[in-house]
């Protein structure tokens, strides 16, 4: 069982998270803890799951300009409460708190091995999407 709640998270809290998730590969080394910080900081939407003993156990951030789109930055879940419905309940309420689906559209980079989950709760990839990066990225998995 578990509750989410819109909620700022500390710095320490969400590293302590990534530890048991697998979004913990997704960021780059380059100033890792100065840019958790900010994400936390400035994330439009910040949601948390937690279970009863108060422990995270999902966490979906976004951008939104609550009219017409919502882009998740991250959506994880503990990998020992996979498969519970955390992951589609956050994505459900993040796009509630954003407008709702007659108004607001959702973007996300999906990892390869997250695509089946996003596939099953009904996005659909993209074409037409552009990028522009010169982002220096030094892989590495928090631990």
């Amino acid at each position: 069982m578990y509750q989410i709640n819109s909620e700022r998270l500390t710095a320490g809290e969400y590293i302590d998270f990534l530890k048991r998730t697998d979004l913990g590969s997704q960021y780059p080394k380059e100033r890792f803890e100065e840019r958790i910080e900010k994400l936390l900081k400035n994330a439009s939407i910040c949601l948390a799951a937690r279970n009863e003993e108060k422990l995270l156990v999902g966490v979906l951030l976004g951008v939104t300009d609550f009219a017409y789109w919502l882009f998740v930055t991250d959506l994880g879940v503990d990998r020992s409460c996979e498969r519970q419905g955390i992951g589609r309940a956050l994505m459900k309420a993040a796009l509630d708190l954003a407008g709702g689906e007659k108004d607001i559209i959702v973007y996300l980079a999906a990892h390869e091995k997250a695509v089946p989950f996003y596939e099953k709760i009904g996005m659909k990839k993209a074409d037409g999407v552009m990028v522009y990066n010169h982002v220096d990225w030094t892989d590495f998995t928090v631990r």
